[in-house]
């Protein structure tokens, strides 16, 4: 269960990362929420066997990260755990498109290996681009982005919730496991049966105490709709944030970089 901590130590840094006071901190959440969607757009619109032509991209992520002081080293170890997910989802395209499209050297290259590593920058790509957003705005500014963009105030408030449901869910697992080993002698206690009862135990307890917070909520009020004291102001340096960032990757997206570098130097060579 120790990756459970691992995982409520996570979302608390995250949250306290959003609450230092940088030039990208200050930047309107909805300018932020607005760029990043234009980010993902960008970035999934390329066909599958671009790879390079992606690479451009990493800027957004970098910049942010460095002027919001965000710690390179803790983006890459949360890159690192959820990493697997993407190496799944494209494991089998080896195996199922072996057309070569690319030779590096001698070496044949097919269109399965060239879509699994398109996969997995798209992947990092965005994660990363997510994560940064989520460390220099918080996920209650990320909401409350979302509810002045008009989002449905029904999705905006099951996004809260559920971040909120993630920490009870985890401290009730933590209460679980710490009961488990003081309970476990010699061994006892730790085989599959145990986890069973256990996930049956879980599933009671955050529901009741879900529905304790339910209560507490309804007799202060709470109609549905959560309601936030913070005020945006969207500003000429937001319009220019916005702006500024969509262009270039929409540069980014039209031309490709990496290509026309490689060109003009080769020819500067020549």
């Amino acid at each position: 269960m120790s990756s459970v901590a691992a995982g409520l130590s996570t979302l608390d840094r995250l949250d306290r990362l959003a609450r230092q006071d940088t030039a990208v901190h200050r930047v309107d959440p909805r300018a932020k929420v607005v760029t990043t969607l234009v980010f993902i757009v960008c970035v999934v619109s390329f066909d599958r066997y671009e790879v390079l032509a992606l690479l451009p991209f990493v800027l957004f992520p970098i910049v942010l990260a460095s002027e919001g002081r965000i710690p390179f080293g803790f983006l890459a170890r949360i890159l690192l755990v959820v990493a697997p997910f993407a190496l799944l989802v494209g494991a089998f395209n080896p195996w199922f498109d072996r057309d070569v499209v690319a030779q590096v050297g001698g070496l044949e290259l097919s269109g399965g290996w060239v879509s699994y590593a398109s996969i997995v920058v798209r992947f990092l790509l965005t994660t990363s681009a997510a994560l940064v957003l989520t460390a220099t705005t918080s996920f209650n500014g990320v909401c409350l982005a979302l509810e002045k963009l008009r989002v449905p105030d029904v999705f905006v408030t099951q996004l809260l919730l559920l971040y909120r449901y993630i920490f009870v869910l985890g401290e009730e697992t933590l209460r679980l496991s710490q009961a488990r080993r003081l309970r476990s002698f010699g061994g006892r206690g730790m085989g599959l049966r145990v986890y069973t009862q256990m996930l049956g135990q879980l599933l009671l307890r955050t529901v009741a105490r879900a529905q304790r917070v339910y209560l507490a909520m309804k007799c202060r009020g709470f109609d549905g709709q959560v309601r936030m004291a913070r005020r945006l102001h969207f500003g000429a340096a937001d319009l220019v944030f916005v702006l500024g960032w969509s262009a270039a990757f929409a540069l980014f997206r039209i031309v490709d970089v990496p290509l026309w570098l490689g060109r003009l130097v080769t020819g500067v060579a020549g």
